[in-house]
């Protein structure tokens, strides 16, 4: 029987919402980077994503992230979110009526890509405690910024259709790591490796 000095303790039984924010950040930079690539213009379709799969959904991820007492988790995920819904504002802005002046130069971009990078840069420090999958999201990642960045201060077509292929790895990098969270529960084992470490 607990007295009044004992400690109530609430377990946790919420799922984990990592795979959502992976999947979130993964399907979004894939599609990006296949623009970057050239296969596709810029449309709708990747603004879509980018508000409610590459955005909302990462910051719902760092949201519940943040419940389970996971700081590298909640910073990731909500931090990326938000670089995804300040993307399609620096977009879509400048199409807009009272938005037309505000379009962002090249250099501008490029010092906004390039601070991402070093945010980056720091956040894949923390992954070298981590599982290998996550460190090579984030190494991918931190240099997928720099070559955007570069690409604005040099403007290069060649140079972005190579960021864009370095880019589809890093999305997909994150697709794995997503699913082979989700797989890797339901079946109770390493379906998917993620070079976590055994217990």
């Amino acid at each position: 029987m607990n007295t009044p000095s004992d400690p109530i303790v609430i377990k946790d039984n919420t799922a984990n919402p990592a795979p959502i924010g992976l999947l979130g950040f993964g399907m979004t930079t894939i599609l990006l980077n296949l623009h970057n690539a050239g296969f596709f213009g810029m449309n709708a379709m990747i603004l879509g994503m980018g508000i409610f799969v590459g955005g909302l959904a990462q910051v719902l991820a760092g949201y519940l992230e943040w419940k389970k007492n996971n700081t590298f988790g909640a910073t990731a995920f909500t931090m990326y979110g938000m670089f995804w819904l300040s993307l399609v504002v620096i977009v879509v802005l400048p199409m807009t009526s009272f938005g037309a002046t505000l379009k962002p130069d090249g250099p501008a971009m490029g010092w906004y890509l390039a601070l991402w990078g070093l945010f980056t840069l720091m956040m894949f420090i923390g992954t070298l405690r981590l599982i290998c999958i996550l460190k090579v999201i984030f190494l991918s990642l931190t240099i997928l910024f720099f070559l955007l960045a570069i690409g604005k201060f040099w403007p290069n077509e060649s140079l972005e259709h190579f960021t864009g292929y370095e880019g589809i790895f890093c999305g997909l990098s994150a697709f794995y790591a997503g699913m082979a969270a989700v797989i890797n529960e339901v079946h109770g084992k390493d379906i998917l490796p993620t070079g976590a470490k055994k217990s």
